[in-house]
């Protein structure tokens, strides 16, 4: 066949199990090629080069077709790309785990890191946590548990520390309320604490409801080094697997810098420079970030400078994972709006539904769709421009040869033609637009394939989106016809849910033999009549039809001859002109011939027998100088009916 079919190769491979989960500071070094270290992205002696450990090195990729890159020496189309990493001058919070880590603090004491469960109660859930198969709802359900049993518990049973509800407080900030109690402390620290505060307020009355409202500030580095101090038994109980990434790695050390291909800096004609993707401004962003903690360290700046800097860098890294974040302060909000990795990979215009999910295709066609009663409920009418473009690729054998060069010398401008030709033993296409193409189709030999325009009695699959069941998409015949729109029997809109208000509907062409007969008998019209759901008929007559078959039947419905022959005309419209059709006998004669609806409307459409006064004359040797009406009006020629009686 002219495209092979799928086989699955002779090496059995099985995939034991697939693991989502962090990656490690170290992983990601590991992974990278280079560490990213300088703010600047070109060098100052020469314009459009690259600096070395800038976030455009080329040996993280090559984003240009005529440079490559500089790790692996492959150039643009064959070099995937490779990592960097930049260090972070203190830990952030990961925008997206925030949740997570916000859900881990407040199930372990925040002095030992320990778990707050007691031996029984991690025993039971440990075992719990082992049953082999446990679905997803399952864990869910536990996660729930542990964590509800953790939160009622204010004093660790490891070490006696309080312990009080941990908040979130803002844009990536978390609070630890340690003294907030109604009950009586145990702790003696927070005992003398208290004890303190009983003496302030007696001095000083405007202290007493701040009291309850002392709070921890839990920054990224503290919750770093709790997390680091979590026992390794503890971590399961977290709902965490140990081998896809421990609680640390849920807190940002290091960035991981993406390759260049992703990224590609465009080079504008209108202004000197370049401009840059979003993701390369926001590493720029937080490296000089980075400096700038590092300098005001160094100097001995004040806290609050390093810790207003820290809070920025916080909000540079969220913003180039998710770039959508709510309630950022006023004086903190960015000036334009950028894309960062979850807008990428997110949506319609995103890489999974954008580039992965909805491939574009070729040999498909789309256009508005309009009703043809006169079309079987098999056959679809398609668009002669759609059909001269739209090819099937034809093996030439002793029994189409004739018709195979009839189509090349048609050539692609005049339909039924073709628009290329592939030599059996060359494997050379050529375009039949130019050429000669009289000799091209004499040259024409068995096994070259011709690739033909869409003819009638072609199998197509057409279908209507949004795709919601089986039966959107269907296997019809094709019908070549003029105008610009697809068209199909009215009897078929309820399983497509298609109306005629400007829907839009895809034409696909099967490309093998194989294709088209597995469309036509699992995907079939005639093979879909009923709805699987509830075996209920999805492709019956509907609305119009039943309406008009309904006035055309009623009791008291007649119609004189030229009414009668209209009726019948316009049911023949679309069909194999020589079609003869002779009425029934009227079924009132006097005052004048009339025809009830029902004769109409039973009568079968197929070539009448010769009138026996025409036949009756050239048995003579006479020549029949009648006008040679379709429908005679002879009263002598028999009827043509449904049933073998003769009245209705």
């Amino acid at each position: 066949m002219v495209k092979e079919q799928f086989r699955e190769t002779d090496v059995a491979k099985k995939i034991s199990h697939i693991c989502f989960g962090m990656k490690s500071a170290e992983q990601m070094r590991q992974q990278a090629h280079i560490q990213v270290v300088s703010k600047n992205l070109y060098s100052q002696d020469t314009k459009h080069t690259p600096l070395s450990y800038g976030v455009l090195d080329h040996r993280m990729g090559t984003s240009e077709k005529d440079r490559p890159c500089l790790t692996c020496g492959k150039n643009l189309a064959d070099c995937l790309g490779h990592y960097g990493y930049l260090d972070l001058e203190l830990p952030c919070f990961h925008v997206g785990y925030f949740k997570a880590i916000i859900g881990i603090l407040q199930m372990i004491c925040k002095t030992c890191s320990s778990i707050m469960l007691t031996k029984e109660e991690k025993l039971q859930f440990m075992d719990q946590l082992k049953r082999p198969n446990l679905a997803y709802l399952q864990k869910r359900g536990l996660k729930k548990k542990i964590s509800d049993k953790c939160r009622k518990r204010t004093i660790c049973l490891n070490c006696a520390a309080f312990n009080g509800p941990v908040k979130k407080c803002g844009l990536l900030k978390i609070i630890h309320e340690k003294y907030k109690t109604t009950k009586k402390v145990v702790d003696p620290f927070v005992s003398e604490f208290m004890q303190s505060f009983d003496i302030a307020i007696e001095h000083n009355k405007v202290m007493e409801p701040l009291l309850t409202r002392a709070q921890e500030n839990l920054n990224p580095l503290v919750v770093l080094n709790m997390f680091k101090r979590i026992p390794q038994e503890d971590i399961p109980l977290l709902l965490m697997n140990p081998e896809a990434g421990k609680p640390a790695d849920l807190i940002l050390t290091r960035l991981l810098v993406p390759p260049l291909c992703i990224r590609p800096s465009v080079v504008s004609d209108l202004k000197s420079g370049t401009n840059e993707d979003d993701l390369t401004m926001k590493l720029t962003e937080i490296i000089f970030l980075n400096d700038v903690i590092k300098k005001h360290r160094m100097t001995g700046a004040k806290t609050q400078m390093i810790m207003e800097d820290w809070d920025f860098l916080q909000l540079q890294c969220a913003l180039y994972i998710n770039s959508e974040l709510s309630g950022i302060p006023l004086n903190m909000a960015p000036k334009k709006w950028t894309r960062g990795f979850v807008q990428r990979l997110k949506g319609k215009q995103g890489r999974f539904r954008g580039n992965l999910s909805g491939k574009r295709v070729d040999f498909s066609g789309r256009t508005v769709i309009s009703p043809d009663p006169n079309l079987r409920i098999d056959e679809v009418a398609v668009p002669v421009h759609v059909a001269k473009i739209l090819t099937y690729p034809e093996r030439v054998n002793k029994a189409n040869l004739e018709l195979m060069r009839k189509l090349v010398r048609n050539g692609p401008e005049v339909h039924p033609g073709a628009n290329f030709i592939q030599n059996r033993h060359t494997q050379m296409k050529r375009f039949l637009k130019y050429g000669n193409r009289e000799k091209i189709a004499q040259e024409l030999r068995f096994g070259d394939v011709v690739e033909r325009h869409l003819i009638d009695g072609d199998i197509v699959l057409f279908n209507r989106q949004p795709s919601l069941h089986k039966l959107s998409i269907m296997a019809h015949i094709a019908r070549v016809k003029p105008h610009r729109t697809f068209r199909f029997n009215e009897c078929v809109c309820t399983p497509y849910n298609a109306d005629f208000d400007g829907d839009e509907m895809n034409l696909h062409l099967p490309q093998t033999e194989e294709a088209k007969a597995e469309a036509l008998v699992l995907m079939g019209t005639k093979a879909n009549l009923v709805t699987p759901r509830n075996g209920e008929p999805l492709i019956a007559a509907i609305q119009d039809f039943l309406t008009g078959a309904y006035l055309l039947t009623l009791k008291d419905t007649f119609f004189e001859r030229s009414k009668a022959c209209q009726i019948v005309a316009s049911i023949l419209v679309g069909k194999d002109e020589k079609v003869r059709v002779s009425l029934p006998r009227p079924a009132i004669m006097k005052p004048m011939a009339l025809w009830t609806g029902k004769q109409i409307f039973s009568m079968i459409l197929k070539p009448s027998k010769e009138c026996p006064v025409k036949a009756n004359l050239r048995t003579k040797g006479k020549q029949y100088s009648g006008k040679g009406e379709d429908l005679c009006s002879n009263d002598s020629c028999e009827p043509v009916q449904q049933s073998p009686s003769r009245g209705q």
